[in-house]
Order: C-alpha cells, then structure tokens, then sequence
C-alpha cells in the first residue's frame, strides 16, 4: 500500500466543461467506444441505428464514469507521478467530492439506461466492468500486487462483450475472443510504459513489476506476453470473427510487435538509459497501433461479410 496522501490544492476558478471531460479519461473512452462498437458490429443480429448508438453512447458514460471515480481514489499517487500531476484533481481544477458525485451518478445513469435501451444482461455487465474497474483494480489489485495490470486489465477487455450482448442479448465465443485479445496485449502496453517512465511508479509507492522484480524481470515478462498475444491474434484469424483481412493484418502486426519485444527484452538498462528509452517508447506507441489494426480489421470483416467478400 503507497504511503503518499492526497493534499487538495485551493480552487481558484469554477471547473470548466474541459476539467469534467478530462476526469472521465477522454484517451480510453475513444479505445472503450471503438472495441464496443466492433464487438456490436461483429455480432451475428443486425441491431437497429438508433438503439445501436443509444446503447454505445450509455457504455461511454460508464466508461467516463469509471475514469472518474478512478481519479478520485487515485489523486494522492496522481499529483506524485509525472505523467498524472496535470490530471484535473491534482491540479487543483476539480475537487475529489466532485469527480466521486460525477462518477457515481454517471454510473447508475449509464447501467439503468443500458437496461433501457438495450437488455438486462448488457446492463449487468456494464455494472460489473465499473464496479471491476474501480474497486477490484484501483482500490485493491493496483496498490497491493505486482499484477495489477494483468488482472485488472480485464476492465478494459470487457466492452467488445459488452457490445456482443446488446446485440444478441446472449453470450458466445466470438466476443470472448476480442475479449482475451484486450486482456492479454494490455500488460506488454503498460510494463513498456512503466519502464520509460521508470521512477514514477516507485516515487508513488505503486507495486508495478518494474519496481518490485525490477527492469530485466519487466523486459522477459513482455517478451513473454507478446508471444503469447501473437499466438492468440494470428489464431484469431480462424474463427468466425476473422477471415483473410484479418489474418494478414495480425500475421504483420503480430511480426512487428514480436520484434519489438524481442528488441526490448534484449536491451541493457545503461545503453536504455543513453537514449530515453527510444525502443520502449517505440514499441508503446506501435501497441497502441496494434489494439486498433486488429479491431478495425475484425469490423472489415464484419462490414464486408454480407457482401460474401468477408470471414472464411
């Protein structure tokens, strides 16, 4: 458990529109809205325009709703690390009692209106990705374990599920698939940018794997994770939900990601050092690339099936 705490800065000014949309981590909703919107799209039951966007539009409010309870409990180690200190809470812009009002309301909104629009199951799992995301990964798993981000990555995973379910109001494989694709590239992503950012994490007092099995530990696990993640991507483009666009985009993506991996398991911390860690932040920025190439090509296949010209 870190040991910072959290001293409020005075507020100068009433929070802007910006201030609220920034607390509901704008970056990762855009990621939560376009696998949502694959895992709908993908789904075999066309489902109606306005009840498709009603839907996607309720699992972003649940999205923005996490973000913000998110920083609400995380604003003492958020004005510790670099990366975080100009966050709406630590900067003073909005109180803590406010993003926790937000939040809150943000979710019984997104879930009651989910069940709504969609059906009860999609609401519940939306419930269940909130509740995951806030108190099973920020207030338990990512101060007390080294794999935080591998547990708790599933938070993130669960959208294109989510987006299934509205579709089909049932559970099944295909939307499982995209799930562990999410799941298992999130801990690669994070350690990379755990090992460039190097000492925040550890002035935080946050149990990432770089601070507690150190960096050669960091580099082997995302060597690791990466094989494991090809295996799972390129096999992906088997299944009902891939086909030849599919396919030749994992076998390509999945190439590269495997290089850069390889390249980062191989790097010495002094040699890392000299450079700013260019191969770590290379290879983050191709993972963000990667999450999109493979979804956007699983909605191509989709989009062109009834066509006859996508899947197997």
């Amino acid at each position: 458990m870190t040991d910072v705490s959290y001293s409020p800065q005075s507020q100068e000014a009433e929070p802007s529109l910006r201030d609220y949309y920034e607390l509901m981590k704008p970056r990762v909703m855009q990621l939560v809205v376009f696998t949502a919107v694959v895992g709908l799209l993908a789904a075999p039951v066309s489902v109606h325009p306005v009840i498709g966007f009603a839907s996607i539009l309720f699992i972003a409010i649940g999205a923005g709703a996490s973000g913000s309870l998110n920083m609400w409990w995380d604003a003492d180690i958020d004005q510790v690390m670099k990366r975080t200190a100009k966050r709406p809470i630590p900067a003073g812009k909005v109180q803590p009692g406010e993003a926790l009002n937000l939040g809150v309301a943000l979710s019984g909104l997104a879930v009651m209106m989910l069940a709504l629009s969609a059906n009860l199951l999609a609401a519940g799992l939306l419930a269940f990705t909130i509740f995951f995301y806030v108190v099973v990964y920020s207030m338990w798993l990512k101060r007390a374990t080294p794999q935080n981000i591998v547990i708790g990555g599933a938070a993130g995973a669960f959208p294109p599920v989510i987006g299934w379910v509205v579709a089909t109001g049932s559970m099944a494989v295909e939307p499982w698939l995209m799930f562990a694709l999410i799941f298992m590239w999130t801990p690669p992503h994070f350690w990379a940018l755990a090992l460039f950012m190097r000492s925040d994490y550890d002035d935080a007092g946050v149990p990432m794997l770089t601070v507690t099995h150190g960096r050669p530990s960091t580099r082997r696990h995302i060597l690791a994770y990466t094989v494991l993640l090809a295996v799972l991507a390129v096999g992906t483009g088997f299944t009902s939900i891939g086909g030849p666009i599919y396919l030749l985009a994992a076998v390509i993506l999945n190439a590269l990601f495997l290089k850069g991996a390889y390249d980062i398991w191989q790097r010495d911390e002094i040699i890392a050092d000299q450079d700013d860690y260019a191969v770590e932040k290379k290879f983050f920025k191709l993972s963000l690339l990667y999450l999109f190439l493979h979804f956007g090509a699983i909605l191509a296949e989709a989009l062109l099936r009834p066509w006859g010209l996508g899947g197997w």
